[in-house]
């Protein structure tokens, strides 16, 4: 037997045993004690199609002329359910109702769903109890947004550098949710060596040895078409161990001058960054130091600066920069040694005039070094650059001695102190001038007399 054969079976016995009878007419149409010709019920027009969210209310129609004494019945044809008969509720479904318009000439039974469901989806059949039963169909497409199952998803993720993370994202809804990776800060995915990629459509995602700069937040984006559209933000925690790069390993200063050493520093989770003496004891702000710690972009960078103040013979030495973190530690070295400050020959320009004008030069210039002043954003007049590198200056840092690897990330501020051999040569042409004026004033002043006589 037919799903419908059965409904309509389901659909007798139930008249039967409600009391409600189904009139029987002959193959012409006449009623057999009154020989009165009656016109069957028909429909008058077909049950539209509907589409609606889940959550909202829904109303189908069914339009009957000369029903007569005969009755009209909703049914689930999927779930085989009798819904309604008449103005009976048949169902136990409590968000189904039935109301009719009993003003219209074609009287129109409609049939309610409140608060739809995904399960309430499929064919809903109108019949008529005559002989041989009449019924039309309609369909209930009930779409639902998408929602993403955090149970079945990944959340926030911490691994270890080199090694390899899936991203899963689980969504439901209907129709079925198509799935987007994107980056939150919209940068390329990399999802391996070869492959980068803006956008990444799947259920999941895999990260083929993942570095640091991977780490991130990610946004799962799951949509079909229902508003509205969801998200899911996952951030991805990359671990390494602490490394540091030192753009000057060997720093000359003059006595009294004031100077800045620098380390850049890399390391997640946040490393702790201090800096030692050769002796191994810890520096601390002072009047004699003052360190600072910037973080850079991304977060696991960080610019770590020891100003010195006031260089006395025992500042001289070796300074280490330390970082740590659970992962690692690792420190680098830098060397302090004394240098002769600029001659104050005479004549303009003075030491004094060019430490002001290196000193405005690099006052904005925090990134490269330059000469850094002190707390309050004030210029020492005795700063000292550790970018002074004019190979021709007894002055400069020997920063030809240091491996150029150390220095490749990193632009270089060079300023020049003024040429010594330069400032020598204009004394020596002044002493010159002066010997040759003598000379030619005793010359004139001999032929003088000389005439005289």
């Amino acid at each position: 037997m037919s799903g419908l054969q059965t409904l309509e079976a389901l659909f007798l016995m139930l008249l039967a045993t409600s009391g409600v009878s189904s009139n029987t007419t002959s193959k012409t149409g006449t009623a057999p004690a009154t020989n009165v010709v009656v016109e069957e019920p028909e429909f008058t027009d077909v049950i539209e199609n509907v589409t609606v969210p889940a959550g909202r209310n829904v109303k189908l129609a069914c339009s009957v002329k000369n029903l007569g004494s005969y009755k009209v019945a909703w049914m689930h044809f999927e779930q085989s359910a009798i819904l309604t008969v008449h103005n009976h509720v048949i169902t136990r479904n409590p968000r189904i109702s039935v109301t009719h318009d009993k003003h219209d000439k074609h009287k129109t039974w409609f049939l309610h769903i409140s608060n739809v469901q995904e399960e309430d989806k499929g064919r809903y059949m109108c019949q008529i109890n005559t002989v041989t039963a009449k019924t039309q169909f309609g369909y209930l497409h009930v779409v639902v947004p998408p929602n993403i199952d955090d149970s079945l998803s990944s959340s926030d993720v911490i691994v270890r550098e080199g090694s390899n993370v899936t991203l899963k994202c689980r969504a439901t809804g209907s129709p079925t949710p198509t799935v987007k990776w994107k980056r939150d800060d919209n940068s390329k995915i990399a999802i391996n060596r070869s492959l980068n990629v803006l956008e990444w459509e799947g259920n999941s995602i895999e990260i083929t040895k993942i570095s640091r700069l991977d780490m991130g937040a990610y946004l799962c984006i799951a949509s079909n078409g229902v508003p509205p559209t969801v998200s899911k933000r996952i951030k991805v925690s990359v671990d390494f161990p602490p490394m540091l790069w030192i753009p000057h390993q060997l720093v000359g200063v003059p006595l009294y001058f004031n100077v800045t050493l620098e380390c850049f520093t890399e390391a997640h989770p946040t490393s702790l960054n201090y800096w030692t003496r050769d002796d191994g004891h810890m520096i601390h702000d002072s009047k004699k130091y003052r360190t600072e710690s910037d973080v850079g972009m991304p977060v696991y960078k960080t610019h770590m600066l020891l100003h010195i103040y006031n260089i006395q013979q025992t500042d001289y030495g070796t300074y280490k920069c330390v970082a740590k973190n659970p992962r690692g530690e690792t420190d680098g070295t830098i060397r302090l040694y004394t240098s002769t400050p600029p001659t104050t020959s005479p004549g303009p320009p003075t030491t004094e005039f060019y430490a002001d004008h290196w000193a405005n030069r690099n006052t904005n210039d925090s990134t490269a070094g330059g000469l850094h002043g002190h707390q309050h954003g004030q210029q020492h007049p005795n700063s000292y650059s550790v970018h002074a590198v004019d190979k021709n200056s007894k002055y400069s840092s020997n920063l030809n001695e240091i491996d150029r690897s150390e220095q490749k990330s990193f632009d270089t501020n060079h300023i020049y102190w003024p040429p010594e051999t330069n400032r020598n040569n204009q004394g020596a042409t002044a002493t010159t001038r002066n010997i040759l004026s003598i000379v030619f004033s005793t010359g004139l002043l001999f032929l003088a007399r000389f005439s005289l006589q």
